[in-house]
């Protein structure tokens, strides 16, 4: 299952995890992105800075994929 997340325009990826309530914190969300836990697109990611964009597919290893969307 895909869940959708909604945002405005663009969103940073480590942001995201927070804003989809899969981290607590800034901290959490590095050490995610660090581990190499988090493909966006298909891809490992390990900017935390990576900016996303409506229809960006985002999967964590353990958690889920979630699409995003405005």
């Amino acid at each position: 299952m895909i869940n959708e997340i909604k945002i405005d325009e663009t969103i940073k990826l480590d942001q995201f995890l927070k804003w989809a309530g899969i981290t607590d914190t800034g901290g959490q969300s590095k050490i995610f992105i660090q581990s190499d836990y988090v493909k966006v697109n298909g891809e490992v990611e390990n900017r935390r800075g990576r900016k996303l964009i409506p229809g960006d597919l985002v999967e964590i290893k353990g958690v889920g994929k979630f699409k995003v969307i405005n």
